[in-house]
């Protein structure tokens, strides 16, 4: 199986979007809310149906861009809120966009690449951000018996992979997860050490 655009094309088109909670998922929403900085430059990469940045752009935040590699996500996003800004909707492989972010929201989208693919992840994570700037979201603390995607993980396991790149400020379980995924998330904040 390759998680190529076909293939995640193929499950929107089927409405195969187990990870969707048609809704922002309330532990970024809380962090979401600390945030004062209306002009921070901010990304979320596997947006899916966006629904983070649907929360930000309605809270005032002005530089909110979505990545996905499909358009079926970006359509579905653009025609619930058409007053985002249609050049803050980005088409394309994660790994070959170029820019810069204040900040890089995680929500279901290192859990879809493969694990062969997640030092890549964070090398592109880490050349995306400004100095200090920070990778925010959450990651599956679990271990999945399906063969993926979704690819769980454990704190131990995160620790070892991000620990080299970014400055570690938090990583510890999930106390407002929705209820099928409590117990089963860890909330991070990590800095780009660069």
């Amino acid at each position: 199986m390759k998680l190529n655009k076909n293939y995640w094309s193929h499950r929107y088109q089927n409405e195969k979007t187990a990870w969707d909670i048609g809704y922002a998922s309330p532990p970024l929403t809380t962090y979401f809310d600390q945030l004062t900085n209306l002009d921070l430059k901010i990304l979320i990469p596997g947006c899916g149906n966006a629904y983070e940045a649907e929360y930000l752009h309605n809270k005032g935040f002005k530089n909110v861009f979505i990545l996905d590699i499909t358009n079926e996500a970006l359509n579905k996003f653009k025609e619930r809120l058409p007053s985002f800004p249609s050049g803050n909707l980005i088409c394309t492989d994660f790994f070959e966009y170029h820019n810069t972010f204040d900040l890089i929201i995680e929500q279901t989208f290192f859990c879809a690449l493969h694990p062969t693919q997640r030092n890549n992840y964070i090398n592109k994570t880490k050349d995306l951000l400004t100095k200090k700037g920070k990778l925010v979201g959450l990651l599956f603390d679990i271990e999945f018996n399906a063969t993926g995607p979704p690819f769980g993980g454990n704190l131990k396991n995160y620790k070892s992979l991000f620990t080299d790149y970014f400055n570690i400020l938090t990583l510890e379980k999930c106390y407002n997860s929705i209820d099928q995924r409590k117990g089963n998330e860890l909330f991070f904040i990590f800095e780009n050490s660069k």
